[in-house]
């Protein structure tokens, strides 16, 4: 079976998430979304929220599963058995550090592959800060995530007005 793993904090989720999600379930026979338990870093949302929404946006995709997962990527691939790492690039400025990390995985577990996948032009500029930022201020925010992830975020952040999501 060819098992990657795509890990994240996905703190929240985005659309651009949700693109390299699906284009990698086409790709591997299974995809694992691992969303990163740090304790000592910050985040809006908790992870049991975080497991919650990624699990009903993946839904549908019958080939991806959701787990969680600490410590070194390549030892929980190794783990749960994944030959690859899925990671997604939007420009040029997130090249170096994924190359850094690839490389790094590379030399810790030269049986696990890093796949990048580009992603879409729509989606190129997204991060979940940007959008995290965006909600803060009163923007439009729910424009770029699963209404799930939206519903979420709105909660954790306590905004009263909710603009429909636009998937």
């Amino acid at each position: 079976m060819r098992r990657a793993v795509y890990a994240g904090s996905f703190d929240p989720i985005t659309l651009g998430h949700l693109d390299v999600i699906r284009r990698g379930a086409r790709l591997f026979d299974e995809v694992i979304v691992a969303v990163g338990d740090n304790p000592r870093k910050s985040r809006t949302l908790d992870l049991a929220t975080r497991l919650a929404v990624l699990s009903e946006v993946c839904a549908p995709i019958p080939n991806v599963r959701i787990d969680k997962f600490d410590g070194l990527l390549v030892h929980y691939c190794q783990r749960v058995g994944a030959g690859a790492i899925l990671r997604g690039l939007r420009a040029v400025t997130d090249f170096e550090f994924e190359f850094q990390t690839g490389l790094a995985n590379m030399d810790m577990a030269p049986e696990i592959e890093t796949v990048f996948l580009l992603t879409e032009p729509r989606h190129i500029f997204v991060s979940s800060s940007l959008i995290k930022e965006i909600a803060a201020n009163g923007g439009q925010a729910a424009r770029y995530l699963p209404e799930a992830s939206w519903r979420a975020l709105a909660h954790a952040m306590s905004l009263t007005t909710a603009p429909p999501p636009q998937e």
